[in-house]
């Protein structure tokens, strides 16, 4: 198989780096494996990356950290964070600052192989007006307020109970508003729709 391109995988779990590593070779792409932020800034001024995986909380700096100083270096590549459960604001910074997607672990093998491929096709055919992301915007403008007061906890990493307290209303009515932005906007997890939201400038 021709080789596709290099992925470098920035995580302080080891077992998580050779997992990621074992899956995209057998998909054609050649991995370059590094246990912390530090130890890949490093070494990625002269390194081929056609794209970045890297997992938000690591001891010193953060995947939010990384993404930044790779900002203030010009870096073009695409990066996609991993998260966990509860990290869902720090991946909508991080999408803020640039990222293209981020993926909640426990990693679906399936999203991740797709993600990487998504990323580097558009870093290499990106344009200033992107299509997919007019979709996405139109989604939301059919919205209706009450949503959109919704999303934004969501967005915001709020569990129902807060968004209702906040909103004056059940979390049962917020759970309704939930079920309704899924539906109107297509997404088809929590992540997606956040993914979608911060897309559409959210």
């Amino acid at each position: 198989m021709a080789d596709k391109g290099v992925i470098h995988i920035v995580d302080d779990d080891d077992a998580m780096r050779d997992s990621l590593a074992f899956l995209l070779d057998t998909f054609g792409w050649t991995t370059s494996l590094w246990p912390s932020a530090e130890s890949f800034l490093d070494h990625c001024d002269d390194a081929r990356i056609d794209c970045v995986i890297t997992d938000v909380r690591m001891p010193g700096l953060s995947g939010l950290d990384l993404v930044q100083r790779l900002n203030a270096r010009g870096f073009t590549a695409p990066v996609i964070v991993m998260t966990g459960h509860g990290d869902i604001p720090l991946a909508v910074d991080a999408m803020k600052s640039g990222v293209v997607d981020f993926l909640e672990k426990p990693i679906n093998d399936e999203l991740l192989v797709r993600a990487v491929d998504i990323a580097v096709s558009k870093s290499r055919t990106s344009s200033a007006d992107n299509p997919e992301a007019r979709k996405v915007r139109e989604r939301f403008e059919n919205l209706s307020p009450r949503e959109r007061d919704v999303l934004g906890g969501v967005v915001a990493g709020k569990p129902n109970k807060v968004i209702a307290f906040e909103l004056g209303i059940s979390p049962r009515t917020v759970e309704v508003y939930r079920a309704g932005l899924m539906s109107k906007t297509g997404a088809g997890s929590l992540s997606e729709l956040v993914r979608m939201a911060v897309t559409a400038g959210i």
